[in-house]
């Protein structure tokens, strides 16, 4: 019996798992439709209909004359107020949140993160780095700082916690707020696009944070630079937000 290849539901089904996934990044160029039709043992028939589901879908476009391409559509709508949550953000949209700790010290506070935690400059601060996931794809990394006088074990208690929120409320904090979100674009450095499965040049968001209690005292800082063609920031309006565009260096 003559072997008649996958179906179009599976050849969409694989395309899209591997845009997904990130192996397919945004703006990648497929390659012909006789190499995919080997790429995926499918006939061109299935696999004219499977491109055209998925250009239905939002996930490919068409640039005649040109070909068939990835398109950018973000994988996550990060929602942004006073109330901002990582976990639940991805988990609302049925996508699951993991992280991990690249590294942890004490230093004395900079200039900025002094400003920003309302504490002396050089006063110590507990410095986090950390890379989170949405569905195991790399979306955001960056470095987390918190007052040491304020938080004395904090990295033991973050270590045994699920979430900073519940070591929020370990240290009697039950609920905070958003105070100031700031955003803007740079490119990527080598580092970071390796780390987020980026393409060398391409442009990442960076989001600097301060939460606050209810009381309004800073609790926390942060920076964390997101694949920019993963992520669409949506600012809710019940509170000031600060957004720059700038280029080069934080």
């Amino acid at each position: 019996m003559r072997n008649q290849g996958h179906s179009w539901e599976e050849t969409r089904d694989r395309i899209n798992e591997e845009i997904t996934s990130g192996r397919l990044a945004a703006d990648t160029r497929l390659p012909s439709e006789p190499e995919l039709c080997v790429l995926y043992g499918v006939r061109r028939h299935s696999l004219r209909k499977a491109l055209a589901a998925l250009v239905s879908e939002g996930k490919l476009r068409v640039e005649h004359g040109r070909g068939t391409f990835v398109e950018r559509a973000p994988l996550l709508n990060y929602v942004i107020g006073t109330r901002t949550r990582w976990r639940e953000n991805l988990m609302s949209q049925g996508l699951t949140a993991s992280g991990e700790t690249l590294a942890e010290l004490t230093l004395p506070a900079s200039t900025r993160v002094a400003a920003a935690l309302e504490i002396e400059k050089d006063a110590p601060v507990h410095a986090r780095s950390w890379r989170g996931f949405a569905n195991d794809l790399p979306i955001s990394m960056g470095w987390a700082y918190h007052d040491t006088q304020r938080f004395p074990d904090l990295p033991e208690r973050r270590r045994s916690e699920s979430s900073i929120t519940q070591v929020y409320r370990s240290y009697g904090i039950t609920d905070y707020r958003r105070q100031r979100t700031t955003v803007f674009t740079r490119l990527a450095s080598e580092h970071e696009a390796s780390m987020l499965m980026l393409r060398p040049g391409q442009s990442v968001l960076v989001v600097q944070k301060i939460d606050a209690d209810l009381d309004g005292i800073p609790i926390g800082f942060s920076e964390a630079v997101w694949a920019g063609d993963r992520v669409q920031f949506t600012f809710e309006t019940d509170q000031p937000t600060v957004m720059t565009e700038r280029h080069g260096d934080v």
